[in-house]
């Protein structure tokens, strides 16, 4: 994620057409200032700061001056900081402060090109030589940093500097002029090796590292046979481009384990696919594998990744539960082009409406999303956060509908939200998800990748716009009849009145039940006085939001809808004047320490 600060409106076209314009950013406005931004702070220094310590990339559309106080105190290690670019407000100047190295100056460029500014680079490298030596392109793995400094003060010396390319290519290097023999030198290669003095040592994306393994295999036991065989054949692991396998071992633990412990993306092919590559196997076999109709998954798997110009460099190798096979590219291989992506869905909880209620994991979770599912007003709470994101929206009762749509674009390997307000967790869509998946056991949705994504819930933004009603023991009831009959919901009103509990009623009232809410007003009377707090609160977070405060006794059907959140006080909550309005607040025994 790239947050996008704006301090200031006369700076908000500019924040905005960025975020427009970069699908990986996100806009962080300034409370009071710029309020209707996914994410709004109040404190810009502390802010800036947590965002650095987090790692997030930082492009600020203000004063260079904002950022390099905020930042100052945190500055650690040069290698691990993010990306930190000014941003003029008037977008004429991008200026990468820090992290040039590190996707700063490419930031900065592309921030000049979107806005017809200037990129004010500034580091030595980059002006003269067009490319940063330890900032390769996408892929590359740089074996030993250190020395990338040296070599480049070399380059921009006019020093002869040698280059040895032993794995696919470097053309990206192609532009500068090299010596056939120097000392210092660039040296391209797929095996690790000892670098000699002065030698920068680069390994390509040329690998593709094939694996299969019997179901629930240990992933220690594969990891172990990686380890060993790439140290057998002195492969260096940074020149792995990706882990790949048959479709059947997209959910494989011990698949998927490896490849975040490589740092490289899994992709996974039919068997169909698989056995196109059964020809160029250096040893074919004649078993074909029942459960998954090919010969030689590891072998065919590295092969269909390299491509058609691979070569196979490691033939099958076993261990007692596991396969592996490595094959050669003579290109980098960009592992978005092929094969098919574990793939991801967040089940996001956005709070009740204002984007000030929105947890920075949600705000993060749907900027790294393509595709949004959801009720279409939810998505339309979204505001810019829903910007350039494909939409799959549909009407309140179709709830199974959404949650079965965001588990199939997830199974095509897409990045999904699947958008809920107030809480995912509490009368909204996680449940479901996991109960689909358990009673459908659909086999496209293998593989997924789920997070549920907490926010804050419907009860909490009416507590504490009343106070601290639920500041001791409460339940929650869902008054609505249509997935849990009446019989029940009675059974717990009355659990409730006898225990005493503060409750929170979630779906009161709507077009066609219209009595509910009088009976459970009616049965919690049997449990404390007619005078006990109600709290109202409709619309909250929302331009329309309304909130009043009733006695029990008075609570009728007319004082609700779907759209209300009724708070009901136990016996013991109390309604209180201060500072011109009314407050609720449920005591929990403090005072008596008093």
């Amino acid at each position: 994620m790239i947050a996008v600060l704006c301090v200031t409106p006369a700076a908000l076209a500019t924040a905005r057409t960025i975020v427009r314009l970069l699908p990986e950013a996100e806009l962080h406005g300034l409370s009071g200032r710029i309020d209707d931004a996914p994410v709004v702070f109040s404190d810009t220094k502390a802010h800036i700061g947590q965002l650095f310590k987090d790692g997030h990339s930082i492009i600020g559309v203000c004063a260079a001056g904002i950022l390099i106080r905020a930042i100052g105190p945190h500055l650690l290690d040069k290698q691990a900081e993010p990306a930190v670019v000014a941003v003029a407000p008037d977008g004429s100047s991008a200026v990468p402060l820090l992290g040039g190295h590190h996707g700063a100056n490419e930031l900065a460029r592309r921030l000049a090109e979107m806005l017809g500014g200037h990129a004010a680079i500034t580091t030595a490298g980059d002006l003269k030589l067009g490319v940063a030596l330890d900032e390769p392109p996408p892929g590359w793995h740089v074996a030993n940093p250190a020395a990338a400094k040296p070599v480049a003060a070399a380059l921009l010396a006019g020093e002869p500097v040698r280059l040895e390319v032993e794995a696919g290519d470097a053309d990206w290097l192609s532009h500068l002029s090299f010596a056939e023999d120097a000392e210092p030198s660039v040296r391209v290669t797929d095996h690790a090796v000892m670098a000699e003095d002065r030698e920068l040592l680069l390994n390509p994306p040329v690998l593709a590292l094939g694996v299969g393994c019997e179901r629930d295999c240990d992933p220690a036991e594969l990891a172990a046979l990686v380890r060993d065989t790439l140290e057998a054949e002195a492969l260096a692991p940074g020149a792995i481009a990706c882990i790949a396998s048959v479709d059947l071992k997209i959910d494989e633990r011990a698949v998927l384990e490896l490849a975040r412990s490589l740092g490289v993306p899994a992709r996974f092919f039919t068997a169909a696919r698989l056995n196109e590559e059964a020809p160029r196997l250096k040893n074919p076999s004649d078993i074909v594998l029942k459960e998954i109709g090919c010969p030689g998954v590891a072998e065919g798997a590295a092969l269909a990744a390299a491509g058609p110009e691979a070569e196979l460099v490691v033939p099958k190798t076993k261990s007692k539960r596991a396969t592996l096979a490595i094959a050669r590219a003579p290109h980098a291989i960009d592992p978005a082009r092929i094969g098919r992506a574990p793939g991801r869905l967040f089940v996001v909880g956005i709070g009740p409406g204002t984007a000030q209620w929105r947890t920075p994991q949600a705000s993060a979770a749907i900027a790294a999303a393509s595709d949004l599912v959801g009720y279409g007003l939810y998505l339309d709470l979204l505001g810019e956060a829903a910007a350039g994101k494909t939409r799959h929206q549909s009407d309140l009762g179709a709830e199974a509908d959404r949650a079965r749509m965001a588990l199939d674009l997830a199974g095509q390997g897409k990045s999904v939200a699947l958008v809920c307000s107030g809480d995912a967790g509490i009368y909204a869509l996680a449940t479901l998800v996991f109960e689909l998946i358990e009673r459908e056991a659909n086999p496209v949705w293998r593989g997924t990748d789920i997070l549920v994504i907490p926010g804050v819930s419907a009860l909490q933004a009416a507590a504490a716009r009343a106070g601290a009603p639920v500041n001791h023991d409460f339940c929650t009831i869902s008054l609505s009849d249509l997935l849990t009959p009446w019989e029940t919901i009675e059974k717990r009103l009355h659990a409730a009145a006898e225990a005493d509990f503060v409750v929170c009623f979630y779906n009161p009232v709507s077009k066609r039940r219209r009595d509910q809410l009088t009976r459970a007003r009616d049965i919690l009377l049997t449990g404390r006085p007619a005078e006990t707090p109600v709290i109202l609160a409709r619309q909250l977070g929302r331009p329309e939001e309304h909130m009043r405060i009733i006695a029990l006794g008075d609570l009728t059907a007319d004082d609700a809808d779907m759209l209300t959140m009724v708070v009901v006080g136990s016996s013991e909550s109390r309604r209180i004047a201060f500072n011109g309005r009314d407050w609720v607040y449920t005591p929990r025994g403090y005072a008596k320490k008093l």
